[in-house]
């Protein structure tokens, strides 16, 4: 490697120490049977009943303390929901199982939806890549992959996906032109569908580190900062102007070409060069003019 080459670090790799991040993985929680945790406490129940009518009436502390260890072992998941389960500050695993689990006592529940959501990003204000000042935002469609990554992975998964979101908005917006003159290339208003793919791409690799997968992103406001909007506007507005002179042009050519042709062809009319000249002129002044022509009748000849 030359002295001038400089490594480049791929995305993710903590910059200047190393083991930075938490490295952690999704797994299933350990249910010890929902159904058991109910008959276990009817039979605690029992138990302080019986204990309740004996000599020793104090016995029934026993029972009643294991009832409210039990009874708060067992959670109740609904759909889209999950439990990220955690052992005197050990991850033990997540209940991502729909309806009732008995997990291990003692423990504390973070709940972590996975239902797909989404939210808009503010209208950055960015350069592309012409230098043109742009407003530009996003919608972002978003669901939790990996639950454990986002509770212990990032401080705020959430949040996360936002300024992440965000950034990779920016990094996009500035490697595409606002619009593409010569229709070869990809810009932002052109190429939608291109463009939200690099999008998906980005948000997806930045994001992954806190266990997100990314569904969807689309562009939902483009448009030119107020203080060059009129002057693109006037530019875009004379593109059009040129294009459209450019087609009547190329029309009105081959018009004058058949006409030409006909004429030759049917022999009415016998032309010289500069008759033919001036024929052309005339054809081409009344095909490109804006306005319509008004005739004029030459009794002569035009060499008089």
């Amino acid at each position: 490697m030359s002295v001038l080459e400089t490594p480049v670090e791929p995305k993710g790799v903590p910059v200047g120490h190393e083991g930075a991040r938490v490295d952690i993985s999704e797994r299933p929680a350990r249910d010890l049977g929902a159904w058991l945790a109910v008959l276990l406490l009817l039979a605690l129940v029992a138990a302080a009943v019986v204990l309740g009518s004996t000599t020793l009436p104090a016995l029934i502390l026993v029972p009643a303390v294991l009832f409210v260890v039990v009874l708060c072992s067992i959670v109740v998941v609904q759909p889209g929901q999950t439990r990220v389960i955690q052992f005197f500050g050990r991850y033990v695993g997540t209940v991502r199982k729909p309806g009732l689990s008995w997990v291990l006592p003692l423990t504390t529940r973070s709940s972590v939806s996975v239902r797909v959501r989404n939210f808009e990003t503010r209208h950055l204000k960015v350069n592309d890549a012409d230098g043109n000042p742009v407003e530009i935002a996003a919608i972002v469609v978003w669901q939790v992959a990996d639950t454990s990554k986002a509770v212990y992975a990032v401080d705020d998964y959430r949040n996360f996906v936002s300024v992440q979101a965000e950034s990779a908005l920016r990094h996009v917006a500035t490697t595409h032109p606002y619009d593409d003159a010569t229709e070869d290339g990809t810009s932002l208003r052109g190429s939608t569908d291109i463009v939200a793919g690099e999008l998906a791409a980005e948000v997806a690799q930045r994001v992954a580190l806190a266990g997100v997968e990314i569904v969807e992103v689309r562009i939902s406001h483009l448009a030119y900062a107020s203080e060059i909007a009129q002057a693109m506007l006037r530019r875009q507005q004379a593109n059009a102007v040129v294009a459209a002179r450019s087609r009547i042009v190329e029309g009105a050519v081959g018009m004058v070409e058949m006409a030409l042709q006909r004429l030759n062809e049917g022999g009415i009319v016998d032309l010289d060069e500069e008759r033919r000249a001036a024929m052309v002129s005339n054809l081409m002044v009344v095909l490109c003019g804006d306005q319509p022509a008004s005739p004029v009748v030459n009794a002569g000849s035009l060499y008089t």
